[in-house]
């Protein structure tokens, strides 16, 4: 069984931010959500993963993930000039994967309990495709199953005006290698993409086994700033632990907190869960519930919750930001002779004045 995480893509509903850094790398709980992926790989024991990268972003992933070894696994990357869809994506990692069962994560999505359960029903009813589905509030932007009676899938829908059910697809999929074939059948939709939806849907009508798992735990797709900022908040509520091995100077630390070595928390208060990165200060300011502040971030005379600041940012004398997505070396100053409530998204190396 290879892998096989798409990082491709423009990420353009989380622009600007992602101008300058690929959503996958975007952090929640201050952890790249590209490293939560390839934990779950690791714990299935997939070793061999291909990873569709962009020529924009590409780079940067390559930084991130290098070989590979943090999670014991070999890496190679493959890159898609143009975003032409996620059958398209296969379609050019052919010769990676070969004549193997594949799993095909995309690199912006988290799930909770992983892949583990998927893939051993995959191999043990030898499916020629398992689909993960999760019942969503809103349908039609995403992919969507029909299920049979005897829950069978029966039909398959992209992004449908009219949705004809509510069980979104989950951004992963285990594939024998018949999708291959059908993959070379398939012609563009009116995106200008290779849909993954009708490659599956081509599976079934030819009569090939394809299985659907309902989603128990948590699944969330991280591709809009709210979305991003939801994971944060379910990610910290799951997982946030106390563990404080910075500097604490007259300040309280309520609930689950993680301080980072090198960080520093000075005469401020501290509410859980919420993570502060390696290096950062936080003086004079109230920071959290469901914040993570990265590394050597700076936060002055301010109050910050529900938010996520990206390594090497400033806040001084802000009363209240709530609800924001801050990128990396930004700065965010206030007037002192106007309070207000802040919702931001900003890109690197952005600077505000209020």
């Amino acid at each position: 069984m290879k892998g096989l995480v798409l990082c491709g893509g423009r990420g353009t509903r989380l622009r600007p931010l992602t101008y300058t850094i690929a959503k996958q790398l975007i952090p929640v709980a201050n952890r790249p959500i590209l490293s939560y992926v390839f934990d779950h790989l690791a714990a299935a024991n997939i070793r061999e993963v291909g990873v569709i990268i962009s020529p924009e972003t590409g780079p940067a992933v390559q930084e991130f993930l290098g070989d590979g070894a943090r999670w014991n696994a070999k890496v190679s990357y493959i890159v898609q000039k143009e975003p032409l869809g996620l059958a398209h994506a296969v379609k050019i990692a052919r010769d990676f994967l070969g004549d193997e069962p594949f799993v095909m994560y995309l690199g912006d999505n988290l799930l909770q309990d992983g892949i583990v359960s998927a893939l051993k029903r995959f191999t043990e009813e030898n499916v020629d495709a398992l689909i993960m589905l999760k019942p969503v509030q809103n349908p039609s932007a995403f992919g969507v199953a029909v299920l049979s009676e005897q829950g069978e899938v029966i039909r398959l829908v992209e992004k449908p005006r009219i949705p004809p059910s509510n069980l979104a697809l989950v951004g992963v999929y285990l594939f024998s290698p018949k999708i291959h074939p059908v993959i070379e059948t398939l012609r563009p939709s009116w995106r200008n993409e290779l849909e993954i939806t009708d490659a599956i849907q081509t599976l079934i009508e030819k009569g090939a086994r394809v299985k659907p798992v309902i989603v128990d735990g948590w699944w969330l797709d991280t591709g809009k700033k709210d979305d991003l900022l939801d994971a944060n908040h379910i990610v910290l509520k799951t997982y946030c632990t106390r563990n404080i091995t910075g500097v604490v100077d007259n300040s309280e630390v309520v609930d689950n907190v993680s301080v980072a070595p090198d960080a520093r928390i000075v005469n401020s208060k501290i509410l859980g869960p919420t993570v502060i990165g390696a290096g950062a200060l936080i003086e004079n300011s109230t920071v959290g519930p469901y914040a993570s502040i990265g590394a050597e971030c700076t936060i002055r005379n301010s109050r910050i919750e529900g938010s996520v600041v990206l390594e090497k940012s400033t806040i001084i004398g802000v009363n209240r930001i709530t609800r924001s997505l801050i990128g990396r070396q930004v700065k965010v100053q206030a007037n002192p002779k106007k309070e207000h409530d802040l919702r931001l998204l900003l890109s690197d190396s952005s600077e505000v004045e209020l």
